[in-house]
């Protein structure tokens, strides 16, 4: 028996997700990255099952929930920035020199208590963030989690609804394979 009103479902639920996960990553400014261009997904029909897979750059759970930095005190008013994380540092660091590549193309530079720019290589600002980031963590985005949520309320229902009517086809025009 074929389920096509269940596979449209289940399609547009992951459409949605997808396409809400990025929207929210563009909100965030991280649009048009690796991670952006990474969000997928893949329905697979097996004899008895749906396989929905969402698929995206393997650090996408980290900017999803965050990560709990190790010691929030190393820095000078440091706080917890994802306090319920699963994800923790704890001996590693985040790698410095993707962090000064960042910086730079950002054009992130040191300041002075007056506003102006203070010396200090992109290099310096690599091991600065990547301190900052280690004590206190990096902030939770939902990017994805939020969206997956949402779908997922009205899932069940319209998936009830695809399978009576994918049923009622079954019986009407006598498909039983």
């Amino acid at each position: 028996m074929e389920f096509k009103a269940l596979d449209i479902v289940l399609n547009k639920y992951a459409k949605y997700v997808v396409q809400q996960a990025k929207s929210n990553l563009t909100k965030d400014g991280k649009g048009g990255g690796a991670l952006y261009n990474s969000i997928q997904y893949t329905l697979e029909k097996e004899a008895n099952a749906f396989l929905l897979d969402f698929l995206m750059e393997n650090y996408g759970p980290f900017v999803d929930e965050g990560v709990r930095g190790a010691r929030p005190s190393m820095v000078k008013g440091g706080y917890q920035k994802a306090p319920m994380s699963k994800f923790k540092y704890t001996s590693k660091m985040p790698p410095m020199q993707m962090l000064a590549d960042w910086a730079k193309s950002k054009n992130i530079r040191f300041r002075n208590k007056k506003g102006q720019f203070a010396k200090g290589s992109n290099r310096s600002m690599g091991f600065a963030l990547q301190r900052s980031i280690y004590a206190q963590g990096l902030k939770p985005t939902y990017f994805f989690s939020k969206p997956f949520l949402h779908g997922l309320k009205m899932l069940p229902k319209d998936m009830f609804d695809a399978f009576v009517l994918d049923i009622e086809s079954a019986i009407i025009f006598g498909q039983t394979k």
